[in-house]
């Protein structure tokens, strides 16, 4: 009997070695709120106002032309002729003008929206690169082993927030970005 819980306990202590070989150590973690980065760093701030100005020409070109075509609409919608004639066709020629005007506009707004986002894109990417090394940094000299977003918790103590340190360094390490998106490479041709 002795011989056999002997045995257990050995086979026991095995099984259970591995088991404690491969206990993991306490997680470490860290947060970063890349939000308050992008909004609190001198390059996002920076980025930002260059792109208000963008955005505030795009919706000046946006009131401006409402104004025009809404002018040219109810100008077109009091002078549309009732009889068939020369001056129902010229009316005609005015109306089809007005609508390809009209689509160009919308065309030229949505370039230019497009281009306004990537832009933002760009600076958003220019700064979650430059935090990319110096969250690593941080990551090692706190020894975390997790960095998590900010939003991404529910509840947490302010000592495992590093976003400051964060801004802090990338204010010196990336003080200026580029608010203009590199241009997309050209469509490659169909194969035949």
């Amino acid at each position: 009997m002795k011989t056999l819980l002997s045995a257990l306990a050995i086979g026991a202590a095995v099984i259970a070695a591995p088991v404690n070989a491969q206990a993991l150590p306490p997680a470490v973690i860290v947060l970063v709120d890349m939000d308050q980065v992008f909004n609190t760093s001198a390059a996002g701030k920076l980025a930002q106002a260059e792109l208000k100005t963008k955005l505030d020409a795009i919706q000046a070109r946006v009131a401006s032309l409402r104004t025009s075509f809404g002018t040219e609409e109810a100008d077109l919608a009091k002078t549309r002729p009732t009889a068939a004639g020369p001056a129902a066709t010229a009316w005609e020629n005015k109306a089809k003008d007005f609508a390809t005007r009209r689509q160009q506009a919308e065309a030229e707004l949505q370039r230019r929206n497009e281009e306004f986002q990537a832009s933002r894109q760009y600076v958003l990417k220019q700064i979650n690169d430059g935090a990319q090394p110096i969250i690593s940094a941080i990551m090692r000299e706190r020894g975390a082993s997790i960095v998590l977003a900010e939003g991404a918790t529910l509840q947490h103590a302010a000592s495992v927030d590093v976003t400051n340190d964060v801004i802090a360094r990338i204010d010196k390490a990336l003080p200026r970005v580029s608010t203009t998106a590199p241009a997309a490479p050209a469509a490659a041709p169909a194969a035949k």
